[in-house]
């Protein structure tokens, strides 16, 4: 779809909620929404796109409430502002949609985390993606370092990028709004999505991409939506392998649910962000005790993660209640980098390819 006909759809979708509230107000109805219910509880697997998307548990929010009637308010303006923003060809990040929202009086929005769900409301009734609205993440995209060329319509035109041949050690920088990429074509045999800086840079350094052609995606962390719709894109293109190496504790875990399953908060576009199929290496807490790798005690804020893990039904499969339980009962985590006692090269020259063979992915 072309920008300007996207655009067109967003002003259209956003007119649709405030034609609904008027329909509503001259019909002698008190105007509401109706809006999946945004928990784990409320999460249900979809055989047809292999995603975890929202049940059927709605919250209404209807102005017959004072605290529902506010946040109708905050949306209209919300909406009005969008609006003009597409009509003048401009973006803003969500913090400086938090700040705009000082000289809304009433509508004035008291934590951003108020404005970023209210986003994601419009965001679910519209059922496009919040770059549609030209609304950008404060966060940056990760990066990309391997054997795969893209296009990327940049201000100055069309460029196409080689993301070994063509940029510097850092890799090519992921742009918030990814669907101006197409992917042309590759050399690779997988993906490995990797969460810390360190680990990227140490299968950087040691060539592990040209040894085993392995795109690598430094994912930052807890990834950006960005950095998972280019991981879903990569997939659905060129059905490569994805594979992601994370820490051996609760939160890394999640990291790889967000990949592969998507996460609750964004479960509205799981079929867009998601990669059902990816992988997870490791660290496995399997690998802590095999490997004798350096280790931390959990603390009482990752017992009770994991515990929670147990109860969410993205990992409740027999793999996941096997190494959280295992966990468990070791009672420590472990970083990626912890590999490094054994070596600076072990990590790319053992672990990986034992792993990588043992997935099959290899």
């Amino acid at each position: 779809m072309s920008k300007e006909a996207l655009d067109a759809q967003a002003r259209q979708e956003l007119l649709r909620i405030a034609e609904a509230w008027y329909d509503q107000m001259t019909g002698g109805v008190v105007p509401s929404i109706s809006l999946p219910t945004r928990t784990k509880q409320n999460i249900a697997f979809d055989e047809t796109s292999e995603v975890w998307k929202y049940g059927e548990r709605e919250s209404l929010r209807s102005a017959h409430s004072a605290k529902s009637a506010l946040h109708l308010l905050k949306m209209s303006y919300v909406i009005g502002f969008l609006k003009q923003q597409l009509a003048e060809n401009r973006s803003s990040t969500l913090r400086e949609l938090y700040y705009i929202s000082e000289g809304w009086k009433k509508a004035k929005f008291h934590a951003q985390d108020e404005s970023n769900l209210l986003i994601e409301d419009l965001e679910i009734l519209t059922m496009l993606q919040r770059e549609a609205f030209h609304l950008r993440p404060e966060e940056d995209g990760a990066t990309v370092f391997g054997p795969i060329r893209l296009k990327e319509m940049t201000r100055r035109g069309v460029k196409e990028i080689h993301c070994q041949e063509d940029v510097g050690e850092a890799g090519y920088a992921i742009p918030n709004n990814v669907e101006n990429l197409e992917f042309v074509d590759h050399d690779a045999k997988f993906v490995i999505a990797i969460e810390t800086g360190g680990m990227y840079a140490r299968l950087q350094e040691n060539g592990f991409d040209e040894e085993y052609g392995a795109v690598l995606v430094h994912l930052k962390g807890q990834p950006a939506r960005s950095t998972r719709r280019v991981l879903h894109m990569i997939h659905e293109k060129f059905k490569l392998p994805i594979t992601v190496f994370t820490d051996g504790d609760p939160w890394s875990y999640r990291i790889y649910a967000s990949v592969a399953y998507g996460s609750i908060k964004s479960a509205h576009m799981s079929e867009l962000l998601a990669t059902p199929r990816a992988q997870f290496i490791g660290v496995q807490p399997s690998d802590i005790s095999d490997y004798n790798l350096p280790s931390d005690t959990l603390t009482e804020r990752d017992v009770m993660a994991l515990k929670s893990e147990l109860s969410d039904p993205r990992f409740d499969t027999e793999y996941w209640r096997y190494q959280i339980g295992r966990q468990l009962e070791l009672g420590i985590k472990s970083e990626q980098q912890a590999f490094a006692a054994r070596g600076l090269d072990y990590v790319t020259k053992e672990y990986l390819p034992a792993r990588l063979s043992e997935m099959g992915v290899l």
